[in-house]
C-alpha cells in the first residue's frame, strides 16, 4: 500500500500540507445545465465543507488556511487544493486567472483540482497541461461508482465511459489522476463496490480516495434515509470493506484517503465516522491482519 504521505515525501522530498480552497465556481449539476440539486449526497458546500470561505480572494484564503495549521505544521510547502464544486467549470480565461497566480507562489509546490470528467474540454486540458509544466497538477475526478443504477440514483449526470476517457486523456498529458469512490451507496453489494475499485485500478488512475457514504443535513439523500430506504454501513463493515479494497489496490495506486469525516455540525449518519482517528486505527489494524493472513 502506498499512502499519500509516502508518495508526497518521495516525490517532493518533504512533507506537504493541503490547503482547502474555494475558487468560487459552480457545477453543471447545480446551475441547471444538468440539474439543480447537485448529486444526491452533496451538501450546500459542494463537497467543500472544509474549504476556506469563497467570500475571500484565493490569495487571502491561502494565508488564512496557512495560519490555521501553523500550530500543527512547521513545514514550508503546501498543496493548493481546490475542493468545492467543479473547478474546471468556467471559461478557460477565468480558470487561468485563478490557477496561474497560485501555482507560481513559492510556497505552493503543487495544485490539486477537483472536478467532473465531463468538464474537461480541449481548452481546459490545454490549460492543465500548461500548469503541469510549471508545477505538478493533480486532477481529482468524482466517479463514485461504475454501476449505472447507482450513478442514476445519485444523479451523477454522466456515463462511466466519460470517466474512462478523461483518465486516459489526463494521463496522456502527464497529469496525476485521483479518483473518488464512495463506499456504501444504497443497493450496492460489497462485490459491486470492489468492482468499482478494480475498474479504477485497471483504467490506470494514479490515485484513489475511498469515501464512506455520509448522510448530511440539507441533502436529498437525507430524505431517503429518514424514509428508511437504506442503512449506512456499520463501523465493522466499513473497516473490513476498506481492507478488502486495499487488497485489490496493492501498490498499483497511491491511496490518498481511506475514509472521510463529514462536518460534525451537519452529519446525520453514520455518527461513528466522526471519530476519524478511531476509524483509521481500526482500518490500519485490519489491513495488517489481512496482509499477515496472505503471507
Amino acid at each position: 500500500m502506498i499512502t499519500f504521505n509516502e508518495y508526497i515525501k518521495r516525490r517532493f522530498g518533504e512533507k506537504l500540507y493541503k490547503l482547502s480552497l474555494d475558487a468560487g465556481l459552480s457545477c453543471p449539476n447545480r446551475d441547471g445545465t444538468l440539474g439543480r440539486g447537485g448529486c444526491i449526497f452533496c451538501s450546500a458546500g459542494g463537497s467543500g465543507d472544509f474549504a476556506a470561505s469563497r467570500a475571500l480572494p484565493v490569495e487571502e484564503q491561502i494565508e488564512e488556511a496557512k495560519a490555521r495549521v501553523k500550530g500543527k505544521f512547521n513545514g514550508e510547502g503546501y498543496i493548493a487544493y481546490f475542493q468545492a464544486y467543479t473547478n474546471t467549470y468556467a471559461p478557460v480565461e477565468k480558470l487561468e486567472s485563478i490557477y496561474l497566480p497560485v501555482i507560481r507562489r513559492e510556497d505552493i509546490r503543487a495544485i490539486s483540482i477537483a472536478t467532473r470528467p465531463d468538464c474537461l474540454g480541449e481548452d481546459v486540458m490545454a490549460l492543465l497541461e500548461r500548469l503541469n509544466q510549471i508545477k505538478p497538477v493533480f486532477v481529482e475526478l468524482g466517479l463514485q461508482t461504475i454501476h449505472e443504477k447507482s450513478a442514476r440514483y445519485i444523479r451523477r449526470g454522466y456515463a462511466t465511459e466519460v470517466y474512462d476517457q478523461a483518465v486516459l486523456r489526463l494521463k496522456e498529458a502527464g497529469i496525476h489522476v485521483v479518483t473518488h469512490v464512495i463506499l456504501g451507496l444504497p443497493g450496492e453489494s460489497e462485490e459491486e463496490m470492489l468492482e468499482t475499485v478494480r475498474h479504477v485500478r485497471d483504467i490506470g488512475s494514479d490515485g484513489i480516495k475511498l469515501q464512506l457514504l455520509h448522510v448530511l443535513e440539507g441533502t436529498d439523500l437525507l430524505k431517503d434515509y429518514e424514509a428508511g430506504k437504506f442503512k449506512t454501513l456499520s463501523f465493522d463493515a466499513y473497516v473490513r470493506l476498506v481492507a478488502a479494497c486495499v487488497g485489490e489496490i496493492g501498490d498499483s495506486m497511491v491511496i490518498h484517503r481511506l475514509t472521510g469525516d463529514g462536518p460534525k455540525k451537519i452529519l446525520i449518519a453514520p455518527l461513528w465516522s466522526g471519530d476519524k482517528k478511531r476509524v483509521l486505527n481500526a482500518i490500519n489494524r485490519e489491513i495488517r491482519t489481512s496482509e499477515k493472513k496472505k503471507n
